[in-house]
């Protein structure tokens, strides 16, 4: 049993260090409050836990303890049925600064950057994981506009993501 978390652990930590790091800068002048709720998940950068996922969203709320409760909610076209997993995170600093460390594995936090935003309405948000393989743009509607769209894009490109390997999801079955 102790080789087999040894193991587990080993993993976790060799998948933290996977890719290249991207200056990703968070928006300053953040409000909780506002990002709350649902959101849509337009594009991702392919990774394993994400892997066979269309119709996914990601549902924010304040936990008891002050700390924020993620649900995201996937369609595993595979099985043919809605996966859903539960989360925490917490602001890496200042709680106006949207840079945030979010957990889905005991102790492991992994980089939450929204590095732009729309500040005045709060429809998309552009996320980055730290690394130049976890990316995600994300709307509180299932489709963005193509100004949006290119305004991704081109940010993203200038971190340093290959654009060209975006996921863009699918919204097409009923919760």
């Amino acid at each position: 049993m102790k080789l087999f978390y040894s193991v587990l652990f080993s993993v976790f930590t060799l998948t933290a260090c996977a890719g290249n790091p991207v200056n990703a800068v968070p928006v300053s002048s953040f409000e909780t409050d506002r990002y709350l709720g649902t959101w849509y998940e337009v594009a991702r950068m392919d990774h394993s836990f994400e892997r066979g996922l269309s119709n996914v969203t990601a549902n924010y709320s304040i936990r008891d303890d002050g700390k924020i409760k993620v649900e995201n909610r996937g369609y595993k076209d595979s099985k043919g049925e809605f996966e859903d997993a539960v989360g925490k995170a917490k602001f890496a600093g200042n709680e106006t600064t949207g840079h945030l460390k979010v957990s889905f594995f005991g102790p492991f936090y992994g980089d939450y950057i929204i590095f732009d935003l729309d500040k005045a309405n709060y429809t998309y948000a552009y996320v980055s994981g730290g690394k130049d393989n976890y990316l995600w743009l994300l709307s509180r509607t299932p489709t963005i506009s193509e100004t949006v769209r290119s305004s991704f894009l081109t940010q993203s490109k200038a971190l340093g993501y290959d654009t060209d390997s975006l996921i863009w999801i699918e919204h097409d079955k009923a919760k």
